[in-house]
């Protein structure tokens, strides 16, 4: 059985309409999220964390928008960024841009403790410059000890799965999806206003996730 790591069963959904039925289930699981530029590195150490407590194969995934004019802006932070400024007021600070180009990107981790066959797919080895860029910090001794474990495990092999999808920011439009999906427009319509079916297959989740498929058939 494969855990996928998140509080959003829309997720799970999503995931098992590339996998064989009965092979997904849902893991609410609070990894520790590190600080990072990249998406790639807070995946690898979430599914590290993951698989030491699910105790069996795991799926983390990481996504973000990332706006091209703002350098990348809210890109690894957009959970962070949508809960304190919230969506629209990202669209206020994109709306005077000469050029809205974004994206949103996704990166799926994923960790069964076993070693991978070489592939095109990136094999992250390791977080140590994740870890660097949390930077200092006051810690205390259970802090220490989670460190400590984290850095026992940091040779374990995480496959990850990247997944991209272009479009610009716009004015909001739409009722459905979450998120940033209303000012988000890929061809003529933003995410919100696309139904489920359509958004997951143009979606960077999506596209991700059918990568993953295909290399996880012949796991």
């Amino acid at each position: 059985m494969l855990n996928y790591v998140t509080t959003n069963p829309g997720k799970v959904r999503e995931a098992e309409s590339y996998l064989r039925d009965g092979t997904v289930a849902q893991l609410d699981f609070d990894y520790t999220e590190i600080q990072a530029a990249e998406l790639a590195p807070i995946a690898a150490r979430g599914a590290r964390e993951a698989y030491r407590a699910a105790d069996g194969p795991v799926l983390v995934d990481d996504a973000g928008l990332f706006i091209e004019a703002l350098d990348g802006f809210p890109g690894p932070y957009s959970s962070y960024v949508e809960d304190t400024l919230g969506v629209e007021r990202v669209w206020d600070i994109s709306r005077d841009l000469d050029d809205r180009r974004s994206a949103f990107r996704c990166t799926l981790a994923y960790c069964d403790g076993e070693a991978f066959a070489a592939s095109p797919d990136p094999v992250d080895r390791g977080d140590r410059v994740a870890a660097a860029a949390t930077g200092p910090s006051d810690r205390n001794a259970a802090d220490t000890d989670a460190e400590e474990e984290a850095d026992a495990d940091a040779t374990l092999p995480v496959k990850l799965f990247e997944g991209y999808v272009p479009g610009r920011i716009v004015a909001p439009r739409g009722d459905g999806g979450f998120g940033y999906d209303p000012i988000f427009e890929h061809g003529d319509e933003t995410f919100a206003e696309m139904d489920t079916e359509r958004k997951n297959a143009v979606s960077h989740r999506g596209r991700a996730l059918e990568k993953f498929a295909e290399w996880y058939a012949d796991r």
